[in-house]
């Protein structure tokens, strides 16, 4: 069972980037799934989370407007689309599955992808 996440990369402030995360091994249709992030020096911090069929979203103070978090159950993937990047937005973002009511606890999520590097510069 995998998690992948891909699309960051370097992007000047107030750009955009879209993150994608696929899943692998088994289906994520049911599961809650969210986007977190992880600057260095710094712990792991929600971003945004999708229940299972897209019907209810939450993201954090911080993202809101801002941001928007997406699935596609047929493809097994979700989305993060980032817009107005700011450079606090610098990070690693993962995403993640849970089988669990919505919720901004890491530890409930169950799955983890690795990760992928987004640097917003000023």
């Amino acid at each position: 069972v995998q998690l992948q996440a891909s699309g960051g990369g370097l992007v000047q402030a107030g750009g955009s980037l879209r993150l994608s995360c696929t899943g692998s091994g088994r289906t994520f249709s049911g599961y809650v799934m969210g986007w977190f992030r992880q600057a260095p020096g710094k712990e792991r911090e929600f971003v945004a989370l999708i229940v299972w069929n897209g019907g209810s979203t939450y993201y954090a103070d911080s993202v809101k407007g801002r941001f928007t978090i997406a699935r596609d159950n047929a493809k097994n993937t979700v989305y993060l689309q980032m817009n107005s990047l700011k450079p606090e937005d610098t990070a690693v973002y993962y995403c993640a599955a849970g089988q669990t009511r919505a919720t901004m606890k890491t530890y409930k999520y169950d799955y983890w992808g690795q990760g992928t590097q987004v640097t917003v510069s000023s």
